[in-house]
């Protein structure tokens, strides 16, 4: 399960508020933009107040599935959505209470019950049912916990639909809280809650909390630990079950819950599941709290705090109150003002103080606060100098809001918002049911049923009054200032409760205030120009030949050309995937760091010409790889052309501006050095690649080189790594075969013409390969890590090269083991929060890969994990035939689920290419030998391999410990659930010393591709 804050990480406020910008087209209704209006029946069956039929739902032109919104007599609003093409069902129950109702003597109840709802209820009371049910049946779930909203989800395969929706509804019905979960739970929400405490993101949002109205609910810890869940309820003579049980009674309620269900089945029969399954949800007339007094009163505003992070990071944060705008979505003022805030072009805020050498980026925009309040923040990245101009960056703000005061909202700003979100919606990607129905589960509370899927495009009312009403609110008077730095150690005075942020807060002086009023206008600050970049041709490209897979249609020594039309999406959107493959590029740490700062320094000098781009929906990315750069372009298809001959252009004629040099540098290093507070096992999984990769330049060996890389030095490397590279391309889309032509065209005589660019050796174009383990070896490597109070652990067990039959064997094996191993390892042993089972594949080498997250001993915590694997040869034994095709079932669903967009199926084609199999139809072949497989398989495959006997078992451990103050690390688990010890394991080989294990070991060969590239090549020259 996932915590409130978990989303909050996640948030990027410029991709959600900074979309703007219209079309040369106006879209004047959604009927222009190719919405449809069809119809179906209405349902008449008790146990249903009110029916919304698909006809009155809108949705946009090309989505084909079909709605219905139902209310039941109880009062649970449902929106069910049949789709009949469905590879997964699922469902999504928002409960509309959060962290911000908990009590205040328990912090983090509402979260603790998220939690506790997963483990067992009356008509199901196995504490994994819910969780093995699904597993069994190719499905999935999780929940979070906001400050309004708690929301449970699942998906399944779509037959089994009826029996998950049964385990999920009793969620809501008759939860058990057991005494001994309860106990046991409360470990896990700690475990979770101690993964957070070094973390920046999380650290921040609660000082934010903390500072606000201390009466106000905003300010409460959400999470919960340990001692608020647990020692502080028995300190005050309370039982925290009876608590949840208390929360559960009075909140848990029919009339405040929203249900959405998306399956194969009709909607009239999914109708029926909903009725025969949350009639019975209690009705007790629960209210939605509303909180129209605002967390940041006059006693919170006017101030500055200085921030220590844990992170060698440096932001800036400006935050002002504003009341809840959500009633004003027709017209989303935050939006209209956050794409002006947040534009990074020509004339922008960004672009003025990355001139000034302060900031390097930007996001700014209105975010969600709770029923009754919002924020409008700005918040950006520091410079080592900008840090030392905190009043001049914020004198520049007040500055551009002096400017939209002066030119007063635009009808034709507005309007390109406006027509661009519905040119979004038009155009709309189908999602995973799983994300689908989470989200509009979300919607059912925040739009009228009408609207629940359009609501979030629409754009349809200008009203100039209430934007400028609400810039009228960002003001000096009403500011609050966050300033983010190491440079702040030792200077500051105070200590957050929860998370031990240390921080001083200041009142800023009258003066000051008044020098932001009087800031007047800049010069170079400006509105943006309209966007050149908005898609004027949406038509989709006649169909050519058919092809099942990508195809090869040019391949020369200078480059490769994949394509593939798109015949399944039929949008007016494509992907290009392009590596530029040279050997220089990692070559050494020296040449790895060259790379990487020209590709940084590059898209900052691109990044004003790009970003109308991107709020277009066109996007790009380029990134340095080990084997060279890596670039790819998405989105619509109509001026992609255009961009890329931008984006080459600029990369054959680049020139380094010295003062971004220095500041990019200075940025590089800093995210070297910030490697050490990442979470242990993060840090387990990057020594477990090192010591497994042929060649893997390590932070250290990074940092150590950084010396060597100059500015001079940089500038005589580009034309180097230009002089020779080899084009691998995949075009795929809406496209014809001789526009992907062009595409590549573009690149190559891009970089012959300007850069006088020569092919590559085949034999530079080679693969890295991973470390061969013998036969019966067992490796352990020892690291420390001294900012979190979790150590981590990763074993890996090497099992082969890849191929059809090993392939799926090991998702097999991974498939049977996954549920219990979370179950025991996570829920009944209480290792941590971080449990977690499956394959790992790396330049085609494969194995299975523990690992856990624990404030228990990497020791303790390997000897159960070892247990565990002891004890599964029984559970595969002694599983019953049933079972077994089960989950060969489930995994073959998984397996064979479709791509929802054109993106991620232009993913899986790219990796193949990237990785050299070449296996487009890789699902269905390997399915297909998935059927032949038995249980007597598995075994073999498991006392061959795994087993801690195995006679072929090849193992590297590797063990990060917390030595940060404070761990104290812990022996023993709770329960051991009987499993049985493990038996005498071979003496394991310390590391010491990664170039000498590397050495001591041969490499595995690569493996060998599906279809022979020449085979291809030959044929695209016919």
């Amino acid at each position: 399960m996932v915590n409130f804050a978990r989303l909050l990480q996640q948030f990027n406020p410029k991709k959600i508020f900074v979309v703007s910008t219209g079309l040369r087209t106006t879209f004047r209704s959604f009927t222009e933009v190719g919405v449809n209006f069809s119809r179906s029946s209405t349902m008449s069956t008790p146990g249903i107040a009110k029916v919304w039929d698909e006809g009155q739902i809108v949705k946009s032109a090309g989505d084909k599935r079909v709605y219905r919104g139902l209310q039941l007599t109880n009062g649970i609003k449902a929106l069910l959505i049949s789709d009949p093409t469905t590879d997964k069902a699922s469902a999504s129950m928002n409960v509309h209470i959060g962290h911000m109702s908990d009590p205040r003597d328990l912090p983090g109840l509402a979260h603790f019950c998220e939690h506790m709802l997963f483990l067992g209820t009356e008509k199901y009371p196995q504490e994994n049912e819910y969780s093995k049910f699904l597993s069994e049946h190719a499905g999935s779930s999780n929940a979070f916990t906001s400050a309004e909203n708690t929301n449970y989800y699942f998906d399944v395969a779509p037959e089994e639909l009826d029996g998950a929706l049964d385990r999920f509804a009793q969620f809501f019905l008759c939860p058990l809280f057991t005494a001994t979960a309860t106990e046991r739970e409360v470990n896990a929400v700690n475990s979770e809650n101690d993964k957070n405490l070094q973390s920046d993101p999380w650290r921040l949002m609660q000082l934010e909390k903390s500072t606000s109205n201390p009466n106000h609910d905003y300010s409460k810890f959400g999470t919960g630990n340990k001692y608020t869940l647990e020692t502080k309820p028995q300190e005050m003579g309370l039982n925290t079950r009876d608590e949840l049980l208390k929360f559960h009674s009075k909140y848990y309620s029919s009339n405040i819950m929203a249900l959405c269900i998306l399956g194969k089945d009709s909607l009239d029969d999914l109708g029926e599941k909903v009725v025969k399954l949350f009639s019975d949800v209690p009705n007790k007339n629960a209210v939605v709290p509303e909180w129209p007094e605002h967390p940041y009163g006059p006693n919170e505003l006017k101030l500055r705090a200085n921030v220590v992070p844990i992170k060698d990071i440096r932001n800036l944060n400006l935050t002002w109150p504003l009341p809840d705008l959500h009633q004003y979505y027709h017209t989303q003022p935050g939006h209209y003002l956050g794409h002006l805030v947040g534009h990074e072009g020509p004339g922008s805020l960004l672009s003025e103080l990355k001139n000034r050498g302060w900031v390097n980026t930007l996001v700014g925009g209105s975010q969600s606060g709770a029923k009754g309040f919002e924020f409008f923040i700005l918040n950006v990245d520091l410079t080592e100098e900008g840090i030392e101009h905190i009043d001049d960056i914020v004198t520049l703000v007040f500055q551009y809001f002096n400017l939209l005061r002066k030119e007063g909202a635009k009808e034709w700003i507005f309007n390109e918002c406006r027509d661009l979100t519905a040119m979004t919606f038009r155009f709309k990607d189908k999602e995973k049911p799983r994300n689908y129905t989470v989200g509009l589960a979300n919607c059912i509370h925040d739009f009228p049923m009408e609207e629940v899927l359009s609501g979030g495009y629409v754009m349809s009312d200008y009203n100039p009054e209430l934007i400028n009403s609400i810039l009228e609110k960002l003001t000096p008077d009403n500011v609050r200032i966050a300033a983010i730095g190491q440079k702040y150690q030792g200077t500051t005075d105070k200590v957050e409760e929860w998370y031990k942020t240390e921080h001083s807060i200041e009142h800023i002086s009258n003066d000051t205030i008044q020098k932001w009023k009087d800031a007047g206008l800049h010069d170079k600050l400006h509105l943006p120009l309209p966007n050149d970049f908005i898609p004027t041709n949406f038509d989709i490209v006649p169909r050519e030949e058919e092809a099942t897979t990508p195809s090869i249609i040019k391949d020369t020594p200078m480059g490769r050309l994949w394509f593939k039309q798109d015949d399944k999406f039929l949008l007016p959107k494509a992907c290009v995937s392009i590596e530029l493959t040279s050997p220089k590029t990692y070559v050494d740490p020296l040449h790895a760091n060259f790379t990487h700062m020209f590709v940084s320094l590059f898209k900052d000098a691109l990044n004003e010409y790009t970003y109308a781009a991107e709020l277009a929906g066109l996007h790009y990315s380029l990134d340095s790889t080990i084997y060279g750069i890596f670039l790819s372009l998405s989105g619509y298809s109509d001026k992609q052309s255009t961009l890329l001959q931008k984006i080459m252009d600029i990369l054959t004629s680049f020139r380094i501006d010295p003062q971004r040099y220095e500041i990019i540098k200075e940025s590089y290093i800093r995210s070297l050095q910030n490697f050490r507070a990442e979470q242990p096992h993060q840090h387990a999984i990057y020594y477990t690649s090192m010591l497994m990769s042929e060649a893997y330049w390590t932070k250290e060996e990074l940092l150590e080189a950084i010396d060597e890389v100059t500015l001079e030095g940089l500038r005589a490397f580009i034309p180097q790594l230009l002089s020779r590279m080899f084009i691998e391309c995949l075009v795929y889309g809406n496209m014809t075969k001789n526009q992907a032509l062009d595409i590549q065209n573009i690149v190559e005589n891009t970089l012959i013409g300007k850069s006088k660019t020569k092919p590559l050796l085949p034999s530079q174009r080679k693969r890295l390969r991973e470390v061969q383990l013998p036969d019966g070896s067992c490796h352990i490597y020892k690291k420390t890590n001294n900012v979190h109070k979790s150590s981590s652990i990763e074993i890996y067990y090497q099992t082969s090269t890849q191929s059809t039959e090993n392939n799926i064997m090991l998702e097999l094996f991974c498939q049977i083991i996954s549920e219990p191993c979370f179950d025991i390892l996570r829920t009944q042993e209480q290792l941590g929060y971080i449990v977690f089972s499956g394959p790992r594949r790396s330049s085609g080498v494969q194995g299975l890969r523990v690992i856990v997250q624990s404030d228990k001993s990497p020791e303790y915590v390997e000897n159960r994990i070892e247990a565990f694997l002891w004890a599964m040869e029984k559970y595969i034994c002694d599983m019953t035939d049933e079972i077994f095709k089960k989950h060969a079932t489930a995994l073959g669903a998984h397996r064979l689920e479709k791509p929802k967009k054109l993106s991620s199926q232009n993913n899986k084609y790219w990796s193949e290419i990237a990785c050299q199999q070449y296996n487009f139809n890789r699902d269905n072949i390997e399915v297909a030998h998935l059927k032949s497989l038995t249980k007597d398989d598995v075994v073999k495959f498991y006392k061959e391999l795994i087993s801690p006997a195995a006679p072929k078992r090849r193992k590297v451990c590797v063990h990060v410990l917390s030595t940060a103050p404070g761990h104290v690390p812990q022996g023993s688990a709770d329960t051991t659930d009987g499993l049985s010890e493990v038996p005498p394991l071979p003496e394991a080989t310390v590391i010491y010393e990664e170039t000498e294990f590397k050495k001591a070991h041969g490499l595995f060969p690569l493996a060998k591709p599906f279809v022979d590239i020449k085979t291809l090549t030959a044929k695209s020259k016919l």
